[in-house]
């Protein structure tokens, strides 16, 4: 994202739960100027616990279940990290965040919400399944109903939480004959009100859910729940919905605690002024209250307040939670219960009165506002088709296109020197010291996500992409790097990442960063330039022959996906799946295709563009069976809805290239960013590579010339 004014603070939202997701909205549409704003969450989606039990019931689908972070983050601004934060020191001020580097904070914010993991009780971490972390017990859940007949179903907790979810189990499986039981060391919804509680014991008994009450649980095993008194309660799926807690890692981070909630005052600080906690996971020192998701919800405007407050020398207001709310309770099928100040009552318009409530809040992250960026009235002819309907494109979808390329290229006269080899069509040349061949190769690209760490290991891998595909073994790489513009503090911290990531993917393929040069501008771009080492005559473009099979080792969509991302059209896990892609390397692949006679890497060309080059350079011809080309998840949906990096138009027009007009012959001409090696090998290599996983064999190589895919 492009910006003008200096980012000068860090503000850190840790976890994906409601509160910070409301402030993620605000934020989007009244930023702090200034402020670089990150989130870290550990998946690209955050589940709405108010949508669970129907999504358990059956009545929600996983999608309608979860808020999708990606887009919000795109929406606001932010960079997402995806990982789990497992610690926090605040002398240093830094999170620590699995497999990367420690993030740094001016200020942070906690929503990490609680667990119902039972770590000490006696085989409930290998066989059972906690009701929280909502995101695992859903995908669990899920699983287990797609597949259940005659299911044997037990709930440990006989709270609310547990009675909710025991009769939206039962309601989900009453076509396969399911028993249910619901297990409490008391009474089951013991300590709700009379009224309440005799309207939620009926509606148990209506879905034949078994009250196993004053029952202390002793072992979770395979197929069975344990009691202390020695009986078998029969379970194939077992949950946890009892002694909710905080995660284990929060009691570690110096911070004053109550019972191991995260304690905060009326501005939702916490003992470190510089810290702010909402939730679930914070406990209200002032006003003490539940844990119930009313509050999360009410608690966000005056978080948002708070950290521009914070983080601007405002001053800050206080949260002041209401008395008493509303409990509107699922009963497993479309009715509901409601009860508040000692009252209650149940019906089939509850349900649909908490059905609405429940879209309306998961709508307004749907339908976030367009931020219509603005253009001067009157501009020169021809600006406004070459910017188009969609922003450019990052990666390789904002590359100059190859005919530009190669019409510039092919007017500079031949190198000089003996020593130097420029290889047409190539994008390495080849240095000669003596017996030494030594590759060299530069790429720069500039970015497709906000979080520096994933671009510097996707730049790095695709920057590799050529030693790799000419053979070669990677020697040392000098690193080329453009900041947006920041404080020097920031500077510090965006290098240090960007450089410990970049050595990480350097030295897993046996290289070295050996300098580098820094800028700023006006947004992130990251480039390497790469020396290689060929032990033997280096692979380049022009030894295919007629009967070589063709063979591609990564999927293809990453320029589509990227541009509905801009766009925010993709799904988030599509666009984190994508960028997981992006960052896999390819050494183990070339070293499996060494006796490949052509080979190169699928970049901004497309996969047409630079199979159509390896032809060309080799004098053959190619086709290729659409069907057998592997796509990323989600891709394909996005080009038949019409969705196409900003490079797409040029690809599809690259001369000697025939293809079916369909959606996914199109994705053939999408630009790839750090994609995987096509090579044309023959058919004793492929056959000791058929069946591998990420080989896949696509097509074959032809005598005459031109590309053809087949549908």
């Amino acid at each position: 994202m492009k910006q003008n004014i200096p980012f000068t603070r860090d503000l850190v939202l840790i976890g994906g739960g409601h509160t910070h997701a409301l402030v993620l909205r605000s934020w989007g549409m009244n930023p702090l100027p200034g402020v670089r704003l990150t989130v870290i969450n550990p998946g690209p989606t955050a589940p709405y616990s108010g949508m669970l039990p129907g999504f358990v019931a059956g009545h929600y689908t996983r999608d309608e279940l979860d808020i999708d972070l990606v887009k919000l983050c795109r929406f606001a601004g932010a960079r997402l990290i995806n990982g789990k934060a497992v610690g926090i020191d605040c002398g240093l001020k830094t999170i620590t965040v699995s497999n990367r580097p420690p993030v740094a904070y001016d200020v942070a914010a906690i929503d990490v919400g609680i667990t119902s993991e039972m770590p000490k009780l006696a085989g409930f971490p290998e066989h059972g399944v906690p009701a929280k972390p909502l995101g695992v017990f859903a995908t669990k859940w899920d699983n287990f109903r797609a597949t259940a007949q005659e299911p044997k179903v037990a709930v440990i907790g006989g709270g609310v939480a547990g009675a909710e979810l025991a009769m939206a189990m039962a309601y989900a499986l009453r076509d396969v004959c399911p028993t249910v039981s619901l297990i409490d060391r008391g009474a089951v919804l013991d300590g709700f009100n009379e009224p309440a509680r005799n309207r939620l014991l009926a509606a148990l008994e209506e879905l034949n859910v078994s009250l196993i009450e004053n029952a202390d649980v002793a072992a979770v095993k395979a197929g069975a729940v344990v009691l202390s008194d020695g009986r078998e309660i029969a379970a194939d799926f077992t949950t946890g919905a009892a002694g909710a807690r905080p995660h284990d890692w929060v009691a570690d981070i110096g911070l004053d605690l109550h019972e191991g909630f995260v304690t905060v005052g009326p501005t939702l600080q916490t003992s470190d002024p510089d810290i702010f906690a909402v939730g679930d996971c914070a406990h209200l020192t002032h006003d003490p209250r539940p844990k119930a998701g009313v509050f999360a919800v009410r608690q966000a405007p005056v978080l948002f307040d708070n950290l521009r407050a914070h983080l601007s020398g405002g001053a800050l207001r206080p949260y002041k939670p209401q008395k008493d709310y509303l409990k509107l309770i699922s009963l497993g099928g479309q009715e509901a219960l409601a009860e508040k100040l000692g009252t209650a009552r149940r019906g089939a318009l509850l349900w649909k009165w908490k059905n609405q409530i429940d879209r309306k809040f998961m709508t307004q992250f749907d339908d976030l506002p367009r931020m219509e960026s603005k253009q001067p009235l009157r501009v020169a002819n021809g600006v406004r088709e070459e910017l188009g309907d969609a922003p450019l494109c990052g990666g390789c979808g904002a590359k100059v296109g190859r005919t530009a390329l190669t019409s510039a290229l092919d007017t500079l006269p031949a190198p000089a020197r003996k020593d130097v080899t420029r290889l047409a069509g190539d994008d390495a040349a080849v240095l000669t010291m003596g017996r030494t061949r030594q590759v060299l190769t530069t790429d720069h690209l500039s970015a497709v996500t906000e979080d520096p760490v994933i671009m510097a290991r996707i730049a790095t891998v695709h920057a590799l992409g050529d030693v790799w595909a000419m053979g070669a073994t990677p020697q040392a790489a000098t690193l080329s790097l453009t900041l947006p513009r920041m404080s020097s503090d920031l500077q510090v911290r965006s290098l240090s990442e960007i450089t410990h990531s970049v050595t990480e993917v350097l030295t897993d393929a046996g290289a070295a960063l050996v300098g580098g040069h820094t800028t700023m501008g006006p947004e992130l771009t990251i480039g390497l330039s790469i020396t290689g080492l060929c032990k033997s005559r280096p692979i380049t473009l022009s030894g295919a022959k007629a009967g070589d099979l063709l063979v591609l080792t990564k999927p293809i969509g990453s320029g589509t996906i990227m541009a509905a991302d801009m766009r925010r059209l993709a799904r988030g896990e599509d666009v984190q799946a994508a960028l997981a892609s992006m960052c896999v390397p390819q050494g183990g692949a070339a070293q499996q295709l060494a006796k490949a006679h052509a080979m190169t890497d699928v970049t901004g060309f497309g996969l047409a563009g630079h199979l159509a080059g390896l032809c060309s350079a080799s004098g053959v011809g190619a086709y290729v069976r659409l069907l057998d080309v592997p796509l990323m998840q989600g891709a394909l949906a996005l080009a038949e809805a019409g969705i196409w990096s900003s490079l797409y138009p040029e690809n599809r027009a690259l001369p000697n290239i025939t293809a079916p007009d369909t959606a996914r012959a199109a994705l053939m001409f999408d630009p790839q960013t750090a994609g995987g090696l096509l090579a044309a090998i023959p058919r004793a290599l492929a056959a000791r590579l058929d069946g591998q996983p990420d080989f896949y064999i696509i097509g074959e190589i032809t005598q005459g010339t031109g590309v053809t895919f087949q549908a």
